[in-house]
């Protein structure tokens, strides 16, 4: 048993590997690096994660958000400042947001959808800059040949396992593909088309720049950027493969072995990193449970530049958007478009704008306006609960009983179940199922007080919680 599963985890590392190659030489030439910086960031990043980090299965590496963030830095300031960077965004993956991974388990479920709905997109519209050649999109014989072999390769990852579950079918597909396109002597575009990866063993080397004020006021903003993303990213990932393999992971560990894994990339020459969700989906669904499966994945990249080379730049890039392709529509929530009709109306608006945000801006903008959307739509609902029971009492004073919770968005409300112009001179306010939540609700019940006072009238409040009353007691305003 235990050898099926180190076999299971090899095989999908390996497939996984295949998968890394083409988005992280991507990734780079989008930052206008050298494609070799991406690799090794991708082993480097996707090795050490997986040793040490706290989520088995899931897959790190040269991700294309991180790609975006430091696109600037490098055209205007250089390489240098990048592995600087890299390093300083590290140590602060490591240090100051260690405890963002509690954080992200309040992501609310529609945000959740909304992230891996926008990645799908993202990751098929990716694909479709491989139809191109240059600036020129692919026509005629070409275009034919390509989304031929895209076919096949797609064919063959839903047709396999009907077949055989033994070896992983996104591999059988990049090979068989890959083996046809060579037999055949099929003239297609493939990934050594894209950049030639050939190299040696990175090498360490501290960035060479001054380390002064003036450098740190350009790259310090760079790197919170960097590691604000790279871990909401890495974060939302893990939640998503806690519940495809349905298991929990460590997001405290997994940030510190990430910063710690940016740190090496950014002393060996790599870019930074982060979770990558298409590559995790890829391992998972080639049967990659375990550590093995990231460091296999990692391992083989570096082989691939080392030693490889020559084989690896034959794989067709059709065979590779192929799987890329199946990757996108697993990823895809379609659960999500059934429960449009089923579920509150604030929650389907909540799923379209994160996944509309995400395709056309980025990920922390997409999840932070999700989450202000639902905050927003949860105070609006709490708000919307308060009310009061009133009764009068056999001595003539009137009791007001509310119920719910009163806070910033609820005050209006509250103070609108009250009539002090026309109440008895002597009123009581039941708090024993009204909670204050915050210094609004202070505020509230102070206005309603000087209300009464002004009407001359006595507004007596009891069965506070503890807890209300020192909120109470440290304003400075008498409950009794």
């Amino acid at each position: 048993m235990k050898s099926a599963r180190l076999r299971a985890d090899a095989l999908a590392g390996l497939t996984t590997s295949f998968a890394l190659l083409p988005e992280c030489i991507a990734f780079a030439l989008v930052a206008h690096l050298n494609p070799l910086m991406g690799l090794y960031g991708a082993f480097i990043i996707c090795t050490l994660t997986a040793l040490f980090g706290g989520r088995p299965g899931m897959v790190s590496g040269a991700a294309g958000s991180m790609a975006v963030v430091i696109i600037a830095l490098v055209v205007q300031h250089g390489v240098q400042y990048l592995l600087a960077t890299v390093l300083l965004g590290g140590l602060i993956m490591m240090a100051w947001l260690l405890r963002l991974g509690k954080l992200v388990r309040m992501v609310p479920h529609p945000v959740m959808l909304g992230f891996v709905n926008g990645l799908a997109i993202v990751i098929a519209l990716a694909q479709l800059e491989h139809f191109k050649q240059g600036e020129t999109w692919l026509s005629g014989d070409p275009l034919y040949l390509m989304a031929g072999l895209v076919a096949l390769t797609m064919a063959i990852v839903y047709l396999l396992p009907r077949l055989t579950r033994s070896v992983p079918p996104a591999l059988v597909a990049i090979l068989g593909v890959g083996l046809a396109v060579y037999l055949l002597g099929l003239s297609t575009r493939t990934l050594g088309d894209m950049a030639h990866i050939a190299g040696g063993l990175p090498a360490f080397a501290w960035p060479d720049l001054p380390w002064n004020l003036e450098t740190l006021q350009i790259v310090v903003p760079y790197a919170v950027i960097m590691a604000m993303v790279g871990l909401l990213e890495t974060l939302l990932t893990l939640n998503l493969t806690d519940e495809i393999t349905q298991s929990r992971g460590y997001p405290d560990r997994e940030c510190v072995a990430l910063g710690a894994a940016n740190i090496a990339s950014g002393l060996f020459g790599g870019m930074g990193g982060c979770a990558m969700i298409g590559q995790t989906v890829i391992n998972l669904s080639s049967g990659g449970r375990g550590r093995l499966s990231g460091v296999v994945a990692g391992v083989m990249v570096l082989l691939f530049v080392l030693f490889l080379s020559p084989l690896i730049e034959r794989i067709p890039l059709a065979a590779l958007v192929g799987v890329m392709f199946v990757v996108a529509q697993q990823t895809f929530a379609w659960a999500s478009l059934r429960v449009i009709n089923k579920v509150p109306k604030n929650d389907v608006l909540v799923i379209i704008a994160v996944t509309v945000i995400t395709v056309f801006t980025d990920l922390a903008v997409a999840v932070l306006c999700g989450i202000v959307i639902a905050a927003l739509n949860f105070a609006w609902q709490q708000a919307r609960e308060l009310y009061a029971d009133t009764h009068q009492e056999a001595d003539g004073s009137k009791l007001y009983r509310l119920h719910g919770t009163l806070f910033f968005a609820s005050t209006t409300p509250f103070l609108n179940q009250f009539d002090p112009a026309n109440d008895p001179a002597q009123v009581t306010l039941d708090c024993r199922h009204l909670s204050f939540v915050d210094y609004s609700a202070v505020a509230a019940l102070k206005t309603l007080r000087e209300r009464y006072s002004k009407a001359g009238k006595h507004l007596r409040v009891f069965h506070l919680s503890e807890r209300c009353k020192q909120m109470l007691k440290r304003a400075g305003v008498h409950h009794d």
